[in-house]
């Protein structure tokens, strides 16, 4: 039986906030998902720590933003399997591509996974 399109993004948005807490320590506040043809958008907000807001607008906040950037982009490099695991759970298909960035203004983080092929849903 073929998952809804909304049971799926439900499923995505379960599987990011799970590991953002279980692999980076702390889940995001909200967090949406969206499944358009061949892509998954996630898009989080709340995820930096207040420490990590204190570096991004420090004296030097140039550097501090690209450091805050760098180590959370490096993070979800080593976690990237667990991430493509879970996604290969909830769609049965490989992640062909995964993009990232964060704000260190305003705290958000968007999460893009490419699939290769259209998702074909129930609904």
């Amino acid at each position: 039986m073929k998952m809804s399109r909304k049971d799926a993004e439900t499923a995505v948005s379960h599987a990011i906030v799970q590991f953002e807490k279980e692999f980076l320590g702390r889940g995001p506040l909200e967090v949406k998902t969206y499944i358009q043809d061949d892509i998954v958008l996630v898009r989080l907000k709340g995820v930096l720590t207040p420490a990590e807001y204190q570096i991004g607008k420090s004296n030097e906040s140039r550097r501090g933003r690209r450091l805050v950037k760098e180590m959370r982009q490096q993070l979800i490099e080593s976690g990237r399997p667990l991430l493509e695991n879970s996604m290969r759970e909830i769609f049965d298909k490989d992640v062909v591509s995964l993009h990232t960035d964060i704000s260190t203004k305003t705290g958000e983080r968007v999460i893009v996974f490419t699939f290769g092929q259209k998702f074909d849903f129930s609904d």
